[in-house]
C-alpha cells in the first residue's frame, strides 16, 4: 500500500471516484471533530433540561464544508488548490472547515453557553471573535470562537478546530435573511437593501435587550403562578416589530425569511 499524501490534491480526477484517502480523511477528521463538540452540547442540554430551571439552549445546527465550498475558501484565503498545499496549511488558512452554531435565548446565554463549554478540559480555545459587543458594520452579531478538541482514533489522536457559533434566537432571525440576500444578488446587494438590514440588526438588538431584562425580572417572580412564569420563560419569539421588518425587507429583496 503507498503512504497517505499529505497534500491536498490538486485535481479530483473522476467525479463518480470521490476523494482519494488523504482528503477523504482529512474531511472525516473534521466530521468528527464536529460530533465531538455536538455531543458535548447534547449533554448540556440533557443536563439544563432535566436539572436546571432554565435551559439556554434553544437549538444546535452543524455542518462540515462540502467540498466544492472548502475549495472556493481556499481560493479566497489565498491558498491555491492547483499549487497541491499540505493539509497543515490548509488548516491554518481555512478554520472553519466544521462549523457548529448554537442558538440561546438570551445575550446572556450567549455567553454562558460558550463559557461552561470553553472551561471544559479538553477544549483549547485558539480564538474568540465578539461580533456581539462589537458588531460587524453591517450590522452582524454572534460570538464566534475556534475550539480545539482532540479526535481518537485508531493510529493516535488528532487535534481538530471546530468554529463554534452562539447567538440569540432574534440574531440568527436576521441572520438567516442576510444570507438570502446576499446570496440571491450574488453579494451585490442595493443600498437600500443594506441599509434596511442595517436597521432590521438595530432592531433586533433592540428585541435582545428588551427579551433580557424581562428574563431578568421572570427570574425574581417566585410569587407568581407557575404557568405564568412558564409562559413567560418561553417568549422568546422574535417580537411583532422585528418580524414586520425583516418580512418587510424580505419582500423587498424578493426571498422569504424562515
Amino acid at each position: 500500500m503507498s503512504p497517505r499524501s499529505n497534500r491536498f490534491p490538486s485535481s479530483f480526477g473522476d467525479p463518480g471516484s470521490g476523494p482519494d484517502e488523504g482528503l477523504r480523511r482529512f474531511l472525516l477528521e473534521h466530521k468528527f471533530g464536529m460530533e465531538e463538540v455536538l455531543t458535548k452540547l447534547q449533554i448540556l442540554q440533557d443536563e439544563y433540561t432535566h436539572l436546571h430551571e432554565h435551559n439556554p439552549i434553544e437549538h444546535v445546527t452543524s455542518r462540515v464544508k462540502s467540498l466544492e465550498s472548502l475549495t472556493d475558501k481556499m481560493e479566497r484565503k489565498g491558498v491555491a488548490v492547483g499549487s497541491a498545499p499540505t493539509y497543515d496549511e490548509v488548516r491554518a488558512r481555512v478554520t472553519d472547515i466544521a462549523g457548529v452554531r448554537v442558538t440561546c435565548s438570551f445575550v446572556s446565554d450567549v455567553y454562558r453557553v460558550y463559557d461552561v463549554l470553553s472551561r471544559q478540559p479538553d477544549l483549547r480555545v485558539v480564538e474568540v471573535r465578539d461580533y456581539v459587543r462589537e458588531p460587524k458594520p453591517n450590522g452582524y452579531r454572534s460570538l464566534h470562537a475556534l475550539l480545539e478538541v482532540p479526535v481518537f482514533l485508531s493510529e493516535g489522536t488528532v487535534p481538530v478546530v471546530v468554529e463554534a457559533q452562539f447567538r440569540t434566537v432574534a440574531m440568527d432571525f436576521w441572520a438567516s435573511l442576510e444570507h438570502k440576500i446576499f446570496y440571491k444578488y450574488r453579494r451585490d446587494v442595493p443600498a437600500e437593501l443594506l441599509d434596511g438590514l442595517r436597521e432590521a440588526a438595530e432592531t433586533a438588538a433592540r428585541l435582545d435587550a428588551t427579551m433580557e431584562g424581562l428574563h431578568q425580572e421572570v427570574r425574581g417572580l417566585d410569587d407568581l403562578p407557575d404557568e405564568l412564569v412558564a409562559g413567560l420563560r418561553r417568549a422568546v419569539t422574535p417580537e411583532p416589530e422585528l418580524r414586520e421588518s425583516l418580512h418587510q425587507l424580505a419582500r423587498s429583496a424578493g426571498v422569504e425569511p424562515h
